[in-house]
Parts: C-alpha cells; sequence; structure tokens
C-alpha cells in the first residue's frame, strides 16, 4: 500500500487532468492508473468531445493502461479518480481487476462506492477492490463547484425565447 504522500502525487497528476476537462468544457473529473509506482495511464472526462457516453475519466484512463500493457487485465494497479465512481466506472473497475482505488471527492447523486450505495462490498463479484477517499477531496470538490457555478451563471446569461417565438 502506498503512503499519502505517494496518494497525494497521484491524485494531483489527476487534478491537472480534472484541470483539461474543464478546459475543454467538460465536467471536471481526471483519472490516472499506477502500478508498483509506474505510471500506466490516464484519462479525463470526454463525453462531449467524443459523443461516447462511456467517455468516463476512469473509462478512459482503464483503457489507456490496458493498451500500454496489452492486456485488459490490470491486476495489481491502483486507479486514482477526482470523484467517487459511477456504477458504469466502477464496474469496469471490477471488470479490469483493478486492486485498489482512491478517490478524492464523494459522488452524493451517483457515486456506488460509498455514497448511494457500497458495489464493491455485493457478494456476488469474483473480484475485490480495496478503496480509499478523501484524498485532496478539498481541491477536487473546489473545481466542480466552481465549474457548475460558471455552468449555471451562463445558463441565466442566455437569452430565452418566449413560447410564441418572440
Amino acid at each position: 500500500m502506498l503512503s499519502n504522500v505517494e496518494h497525494e502525487t497521484w491524485m494531483r497528476k489527476a487534478l491537472e487532468l480534472a484541470d483539461l476537462a474543464a478546459a475543454h468544457g467538460e465536467v471536471p473529473v481526471g483519472a490516472v492508473v499506477v502500478r508498483e509506482g509506474q505510471y500506466l495511464g490516464e484519462g479525463y472526462n470526454q463525453m462531449i468531445a467524443t459523443s461516447d457516453p462511456t467517455a468516463h475519466a476512469e473509462v478512459m484512463a482503464i483503457r489507456d493502461a490496458a493498451g500500454v500493457l496489452g492486456n485488459y487485465r490490470l491486476t495489481g494497479a491502483t486507479l486514482y479518480t477526482t470523484l467517487e465512481p459511477c456504477t458504469m466506472c466502477a464496474g469496469a473497475i471490477i471488470h479490469a481487476r483493478i486492486s485498489e482505488l482512491v478517490f478524492a471527492a464523494r459522488e452524493p447523486k451517483a457515486g456506488v462506492v460509498c455514497s448511494t450505495c457500497s458495489l464493491f462490498d455485493e457478494p456476488w463479484y469474483n473480484h475485490r477492490v480495496r478503496w480509499e477517499e478523501g484524498i485532496l477531496a478539498r481541491e477536487s470538490s473546489l473545481r466542480l463547484q466552481d465549474f457548475f457555478q460558471a455552468r449555471r451563471q451562463l445558463k441565466r446569461e442566455e437569452p430565452t425565447i418566449s413560447n410564441n417565438g418572440r
């Protein structure tokens, strides 16, 4: 298991990727896959840019790491992500056989690691994922708050058209 300093180092890389997502108008989530201290892959949200609803940061990072290794099984790897994974991403983490998940901020609406449910604790999975939360949570939460605040402000500034077209 890695120290908090190592966790923070990798989470800072994930936060840089979250900033890249935000710069492209995507929800600021970034992810990094590491094994034995070696960087394997990265990803950031790209659903809008790719018109792909599966292009979440975690899935993109898993795809990148699997491509580097030439194997979808990422046994022994740790995935760092700036936001608690959704159902799809948690499923990808399980299927990729990732050993450990470290996430920054909880996702109270769609997070399935500990917020809305505890998907990794379900008995029917043949793979167990250790997880840790809260590494640089404040930094991640602030990015998300700023992003959605700016988005709401833009929406308020958009001109509206009445029902009769005037």
